[in-house]
């Protein structure tokens, strides 16, 4: 165990930490301690130490120089995780990282001030039995427990939390708490105060916790703070549920939904209220669906948000799908892992006329890759147009239509439209009728490129469903070029993941074959990645192309998937399960992540 200075927390205590954990050298560790005394010295000297000054605490300190973590992914910095993680393991107290959707947000603001949380950096977590769990950043806080222990009468279990964890969950509690709390005593009351409806906003930026104050009205806050949330998380959407007595909120992050809240059933209708407002909805009309957006920023970034609310058991539903430019937008060499099918994907764009087919379930990163591919045709020498159900992100590139059926504007009739506007590239949102079929056809053969997304398990499979449509077998051969298969799977994350190895027993009882042992990789669980172990997605892939034999196979009529499939195989398409596996083979994924995406291909 390291031996802290007189007890108690110091830069010398951090830096034989390091020391010991071959993560500095010995001249390092007395270089920093000597530039840290003297840059000490020189506060001191100007009276500005305590006053703000990050470099004065010795944690921040460490932070601050912006180390490199020796033997983990490239670009990770010594920061408060890893050194939270070292005290840890040397004080023997429990290392934790804690999401505000664990915490009993009531029963923590009760029994601690805010004031006195935020000056010391301590914060209750909850009772595990009679012993009550408090997040403290270093294992030096007697007298600060001694004194919770005193307000609490239980218990007390010290336990490690970063720090960057620690300050996030006091700010975002204390002001979630006070949003919830006055606008649940707003509207219990039966006030008949409402929400602003007279100014309807489209551009809505988010407060952050240090923002908010007690006269603020508490429902604005109260969704900022759940869309600050997502937006920080990187959930991809946020589900507003009303149950009988209570509205659940859940988030999906990296394609998985978590239950975040339960919130006072009473305050169900003023949150969905606020939605509809600044998503330019109408707050009277409860008994229909509706669609709306809006556009957030936060911090430095912004986002918008496709708002969609519909009548269930016990109330409106929302759904709120928040569409990440970054997100949107991926550079498509990245995002094939087997340099073939990027190749072939190349070739298929590369095409002046024709059909490519992007299929794959809702979810599954099909628009993502439109998008992106469209971006990188959208040249000044072109004309790009996209027809879409609703348009997902507006960009400056693309002409964009949206459908529109009560004034006539679907796929199918809107594609005629578009060919008198001299097109190079038309994107159809999706493939659902005869009629879109049967256009989009006609501006292949009259030479123009169609991109257009199709709802089938797998890439021959488009095939079979175009000729159900009601297309005749020779006009799917002699327009589709290519079709692209995909799904999403978790990515390991880079800052936790760890070895082990899948003996080749457990390989074939899970229907696997192989020679040997696996050397896998895992995700542990850290601060980075919410302790899921995954960090991101990548997409997994199957490419099909419309060789000359596939053409003749198409047109003797045989539309069978199953022998498309082969006749693919045999040519060398690499399916998604076999994608999947070489993802897995490669440390970027696990095994349970194939088996959930491709289940039993």
């Amino acid at each position: 165990m390291v031996q802290a200075v007189n007890g108690k927390f110091s830069l010398e205590y951090l830096l034989n930490l390091l020391l010991n954990a071959g993560l500095i050298g010995h001249q390092q560790s007395l270089n920093l301690l000597a530039e840290y005394g003297a840059a000490f010295k020189n506060l001191k000297r100007a009276g500005t130490e305590g006053k703000g000054q990050p470099q004065s605490d010795p944690l921040d300190y460490v932070v601050s120089l912006k180390l490199p973590l020796i033997g983990a992914a490239e670009g990770r910095l010594i920061d408060d995780d890893v050194l939270a993680h070292l005290m840890a393991k040397d004080s023997g107290l429990p290392y934790l990282r804690v999401e505000q959707r664990e915490l009993d947000i009531e029963y923590v603001t009760r029994l601690l001030p805010k004031s006195f949380a935020y000056r010391h950096l301590v914060l209750p977590l909850g009772l595990e039995g009679s012993v009550l769990k408090v997040g403290v950043r270093h294992p030096f806080y007697q007298a600060v427990l001694d004194d919770v222990r005193r307000v609490a009468n239980l218990k007390i279990q010290p336990v490690i939390l970063s720090q960057t964890n620690l300050r996030r969950l006091i700010g975002d509690i204390y002001a979630f708490n006070l949003s919830v709390k006055g606008a649940t005593g707003l509207y219990q009351g039966g006030s008949s105060l409402g929400l602003e409806v007279s100014n309807l906003e489209q551009y809505v930026k988010l407060k952050n916790a240090a923002e908010i104050s007690d006269d603020d009205q508490h429902i604005k806050n109260l969704v900022d703070l759940l869309f600050a949330e997502a937006f920080e998380g990187h959930a991809s959407d946020i589900h507003l549920e009303p149950k009988r007595d209570h509205l659940l909120v859940r988030m999906r992050f990296d394609g998985i939904l978590h239950d975040m809240y339960r919130l006072p059933g009473v305050i169900h209708s003023a949150i969905i209220s606020r939605i509809k407002t600044i998503s330019r909805l109408d707050i009277a009309e409860r008994r229909r669906p509706q669609d709306g957006r809006i556009k957030i920023a936060h911090k430095d970034r912004e986002a918008e948000i496709r708002v969609s609310t519909v009548p269930v058991a016990f109330g409106e539903k929302a759904v709120l799908r928040i569409l990440n430019p970054e997100a949107l937008f991926l550079d498509l060499k990245s995002m094939f892992f087997n340099p073939a099918d990027y190749e072939k994907w190349s070739q298929f764009t590369a095409n002046p006329h024709g059909i490519i087919l992007v299929s794959g379930p809702t979810g599954s990163g099909k628009t993502t890759t439109l998008y992106s591919t469209l971006r990188q045709l959208a040249t000044p020498a072109v004309n790009v147009t996209t027809i879409e159900d609703p348009i997902e992100m507006i960009h400056e590139q693309f002409n964009q239509i949206a459908v529109q059926p009560k004034v006539g504007i679907t796929f199918g009739s809107i594609i005629r439209t578009i060919l008198r506007q001299d097109p190079d590239i038309i994107m159809v949102g999706e493939m659902r009728d005869k009629e879109t079929a049967e256009n989009a056809v006609q501006a292949a053969l009259t030479g123009h490129l169609v991109l257009s997304t199709i709802h089938t398990n797998d890439a021959p499979s488009a095939v079979t469903r175009m000729v159900e449509l009601g297309l005749e077998p020779f006009l799917v051969s002699s327009t589709i070029v290519g079709i692209m298969a995909q799904r999403l799977v978790r990515r390991i994350c880079p800052y936790c993941s760890d070895d082990y190895v899948m003996t080749e027993k457990m390989a074939l009882e899970l229907g696997f074959i192989t020679q040997g042992d696996l050397n896998l990789k895992y995700g542990r669980g850290c601060e980075e990645c919410r302790n899921t172990g995954y960090l991101g997605r990548l997409a997994t892939v199957e490419v099909l192309s419309i060789s000359p034999s596939m053409k003749t196979l198409i047109l003797e009529g045989n539309q069978n998937a199953i022998d498309l499939k082969n006749l693919a195989r045999a040519e060398g398409m690499t399916t998604l399960r076999e994608n999947a596996l070489d993802l897995m083979l490669a440390g970027k994924t696990t095994i349970e992540e194939v088996l959930r995406v491709t289940g039993a291909d």
